[in-house]
């Protein structure tokens, strides 16, 4: 029997779980999920269709070809293949199934990913789109994703609705629909050619070794998971439906209203009383309470509780986590293309709310007691408190802690360096406050937090969030300049200041603008301060000192609306439509902080990968530790730094909590 190399890899499967709200770990725990179509090209070999649910087999040696870590597996969206082989295989075939990882970590059910590659990482790291519909229209290629797949997807592998007068079972039988399943059966088989052209198509720009081994490390990430505590989120879920339906009868009685949720018949209701308001979102709500008679500001403000959509984090919650109580899955890796860092999926944990409650444990405490009446008595807002606590539903297992550590400052330190603005580097070597700092340098003053001209630093701390990256008077403002009281008049000169004492930074810019319009001009490589710029086959690559690239397509320079010439490239827009978008140097700079940012927490993790990293947000990894890992010892391996980038000044500071939650 011939012994294989590689393999590509497509399956259809159908649950009784939907996919899309609870990712595919929780999917394959479904007792009805099963296989149906294993379409595989053996070693760039033609195509096969395996119909396994009309009972044909797969062959024994690419069975075992898909347990064995010496075979390379390709997918595109590979997780979804690997993680329904590896359920699949130890129902059906334990005997193959090879368990990966320490027998303390909770990776075990899962087929290790040292030997899967997933094509829509690689196309991610190209900058081109996520989908592979949209990566085959991009690239122009022969064959091309059938449109048709979406509708049989839905006809053959989600559940019937339930219907006693239906004898066709929880899902349609292929023999019952013969051309519609052999439709289905030849979608299968194009997935595999059209990810097999893929790799085809891009196999003049290989993704790094280093960048697959990080994709290895997220895998083990999201196969470990983050336990939740269920009875947290179960009551939570309980007492937001009681807080809402209280919230909702007060509304009605106050404004007669059928519906006060309505965004349509409150506009109308607060017409009526001489309010007329363009939108109810929370921002302009929150402007008009002040300015309103506090009747109409109680109704708005009872309607903005009533509104919040946070604690439906805790649905999304019950509806991932797994049998054994951890949610898995929740970390996209080259989510972000432009920067390559991570996205958040399932309960999107970049995306919490902060929590400020002086007693998390007791607020746990009544929560988990369903003690609305005591809450509300120490709280005040019942919506408000389950919202904070929104964190502090993941918790570490028995006889273990969270280690929470992140990295300080470290777009601002990484910008320092590239641009070599010394100052700034001295206040990071001697752990100074770079707030601080900034305002000492653009009002030639001395600023301390909480000493002399204290009152300047709130402006070098918006100066440092807002202008880094060419940001002007509208970046000030859209940072909360404004709200927090400065005066719009003022705003040119904090610009002005800012950058005046940051002169190396804008020089900095306009060399990468410059770089880059060389490179693409002239089809040619340029440098600055060791970073690479390249056009090669109408790209432009940005080499970072990682050794990582980012990657930025049908790079050209025309004129703008304003008569100017702009660099333009193709990329995924705001309304995540491909089209070409306009930069700029600040612009490629930010990529370029974000991007070495980015592998700097690689790095961290690489540092900690025999530790139980359980997730990552931002800069912060969240470790679930046990008795014998200090948080010294995280805190040192996250400060090394890498030798791609001396002179980089790294500061990691953290904390140790019996549940996740932010300090």
């Amino acid at each position: 029997m011939k012994t294989l190399r590689t393999l590509s890899i497509d399956i259809e499967t159908r649950s009784g779980t939907d996919l899309s709200k609870s990712g595919v770990y929780r999917y394959v725990e479904d007792p009805d999920f099963d296989m149906l179509l294993f379409g595989y090209s053996a070693d760039d070999g033609p195509v096969r269709v395996i119909d396994l649910a009309c009972g044909e087999c797969i062959p024994e040696n690419v069975l075992q070809a898909v347990a064995d870590p010496a075979v390379i597996k390709w997918a595109y969206n590979a997780s979804f293949e690997r993680i329904c082989l590896s359920s699949w295989l130890r129902r059906h075939r334990p005997d193959l199934f090879r368990a990966c990882g320490d027998p303390e970590d909770t990776v075990g059910s899962f087929l290790d990913p040292a030997s899967w590659r997933c094509s829509r990482i690689w196309a991610a790291y190209l900058g081109l789109p996520l989908s592979l519909e949209g990566v085959g229209s991009v690239l122009k290629l022969r064959n091309q994703k059938l449109s048709e797949g979406k509708s049989l997807l839905r006809f053959f592998c989600s559940p019937l609705p339930e219907n006693p007068l239906h004898s066709f079972g929880r899902f349609h039988d292929p023999r019952q629909f013969p051309e519609k399943w052999a439709a289905f059966k030849s979608y299968n088989l194009r997935d595999v050619e059209v990810e097999h052209a893929i790799r085809k198509s891009l196999s003049k720009f290989p993704v790094p070794e280093t960048v697959w081994e990080e994709y290895h490390l997220s895998e083990r990430i999201n196969d470990r998971g983050i336990a939740l505590d269920r009875d947290l989120v179960a009551r939570a879920v309980a007492l937001d439906e009681s807080s809402r339906s209280d919230l909702m009868e007060e509304l009605k009685r106050i404004t007669g209203l059928e519906n006060p949720n309505s965004v349509v018949q409150m506009k109308r209701w607060l017409t009526a009383r001489g309010v007329v308001v363009d939108s109810l979102e929370k921002k302009s709500v929150s402007s008009l309470l002040g300015s309103v008679p506090p009747d109409l500001a109680g109704v708005l403000s009872l309607r903005q509780r009533l509104s919040r959509s946070s604690v439906k984090k805790y649905q999304a919650m019950e509806n991932c986590v797994c049998a054994d109580s951890r949610c898995r899955g929740m970390f996209q890796f080259y989510g972000a293309n432009r920067s390559g860092r991570w996205a958040g999926r399932l309960v999107q944990l970049q995306n919490l709310p902060q929590n400020h409650l002086p007693d998390l444990a007791l607020a746990r405490q009544l929560v988990k007691a369903g003690d609305a009446e005591m809450l509300r008595l120490l709280y005040g807002d019942v919506p408000d408190t389950l919202s904070q606590l929104i964190r502090t539903a993941f918790v570490p297992r028995p006889g273990y802690t969270f280690l929470v550590a992140d990295f300080s400052a470290i777009e601002a330190r990484v910008l320092a360096r590239l641009a070599g603005e010394t100052w700034r580097t001295e206040v990071f070597r001697n752990n100074g406050d770079i707030y601080s700092a900034s305002a000492s340098a653009m009002f030639h003053v001395p600023v301390e937090k909480h000493g002399v001209n204290a009152e300047l630093r709130q402006k070098g701390k918006i100066a440092e969030l807002a202008l880094g990256y060419g940001g002007g008077v509208g970046a000030l403002a859209a940072m909360g300049a404004l709200e927090m009281g400065l005066k719009e008049e003022e705003l040119i000169s904090l610009v002005n200041a800012w950058r005046n004492a940051s002169p190396r930074i804008v020089s900095f810019w306009w060399d990468v603008d410059d770089a880059v319009r060389k490179a693409i001009r002239g089809k040619t490589e340029t440098a600055v301060r060791g970073i690479r710029f390249r056009f090669d086959h109408a790209m432009l690559f940005i080499d970072l000192p990682s050794g990582r690239s980012l990657s930025y397509v049908k790079p050209k320079i025309e004129k703008n609306p304003l008569g100017g010439q702009s660099v333009t490239y193709e990329g995924i827009g705001a309304a995540k439509k491909w089209k070409r978008l306009e930069s700029y140097g600040p612009k490629f700079v930010e990529n370029i902080v974000q991007a070495i940012s980015r592998d700097l927490l690689c790095s961290a993790m690489r540092n900690l990968r025999d530790c139980f990293i359980c997730g990552h947000v931002h800069d912060e990894l969240i470790i679930e530790a046990p008795p014998s890992l200090s948080l010294e010892v995280v805190r040192q391996k996250m400060s090394e730094a890498p030798s791609w980038l001396p002179g980089i000044l790294l500061n990691a500071d953290g904390y140790i909590t019996p549940w996740y939650c932010k300090r």
